[in-house]
């Protein structure tokens, strides 16, 4: 499996790392702590020095019960830092995490190559449009609801199957608008009960059979300090250990806000499979 991104072609054969820079007041973890250029420089100079294939950005807080803020506050968050970043690191490959078309739209101008969606397109009936325009690599998540009401009692008939069935009418509609790369998210934490979250973990495998790229983004959530009975700082170990279980199951991308045992997860996973 392939990504085209600005005319690189990723190789995701060896699964690959996604640094998260959150440049939102209020996000769950590490909320504020990106606010300066100064600040923003270092963490990304840090996660590429350190093995990270993609940056993600995200400019608006998708935590549950997370304050919405209007498509302006998001564009002048996250324009001006794109750019930023194009300029000091020419070669870098960001993705943009908005469930926006127009902030879409600007930030692939601005010099993003690949959009994050946690809607899935249900947010902006523009997205899927916008994504084929411009021809980027386009993260199809699920997400029951929206970030304000996604964790108020989600239930399911069958949550495997009810995620497959979302994916495959997504993915026709990327596909009749000629979108060549799609990356599913099947979105730890965004709808999902403790038990959803592990029930699709221990079946991760099954979404291999839509044939497309599988993104696991689990780093420092709920579903581990809660289960744990901790607080997000301290789930480094934990989030390790998913992110392990994730590669056995085959998932090509890992989103995490801790690059480096991420990357010493996927070599060792790698060593084992030799």
């Amino acid at each position: 499996m392939h990504l085209n991104c600005k005319g690189n072609k990723i190789d995701l054969s060896i699964p690959k790392v996604m640094g998260i820079l959150n440049i939102t007041p209020d996000s769950f973890y590490d909320g504020g702590k990106f606010n300066s250029k100064k600040a923003i420089l270092k963490q990304t100079k840090k996660m590429l020095k350190h093995g990270a294939t993609f940056i993600d950005i995200g400019a608006y807080s998708s935590r549950p019960n997370a304050l919405h803020i209007s498509e302006d506050v998001e564009l002048k968050r996250i324009i001006p830092i794109i750019e930023l970043l194009v300029k000091e690191f020419p070669k870098i490959l960001i993705s943009v995490d908005t469930f926006r078309s127009n902030v879409a739209d600007q930030s692939i101008k601005a010099g993003a190559c690949m959009i994050n969606d946690i809607s899935g397109g249900s947010l902006d009936n523009n997205m899927f449009k916008i994504v084929a325009k411009h021809q980027v690599p386009y993260i199809l998540m699920h997400m029951k609801g929206t970030p304000q009401n996604m964790q108020q009692n989600p239930t399911y008939e069958n949550i495997i199957e009810e995620i497959m069935t979302y994916f495959t009418k997504k993915i026709k509609k990327l596909q009749q608008l000629k979108v060549q790369d799609i990356v599913l998210d099947v979105g730890f934490g965004f709808g999902k009960t403790i038990a959803h979250n592990y029930k699709i973990l221990s079946k991760l495998e099954e979404f291999q059979k839509l044939g497309f790229p599988i993104l696991a983004g689990m780093s420092r959530k709920s579903m581990l300090y809660k289960l744990l009975e901790s607080n997000t700082t301290k789930m480094l170990n934990a989030t390790s250990v998913v992110n392990t279980i994730a590669l056995q199951k085959h998932a090509q991308i890992l989103r995490v806000h801790d690059v480096k045992e991420a990357i010493e997860c996927i070599k060792i996973v790698a060593q084992l499979q030799k």
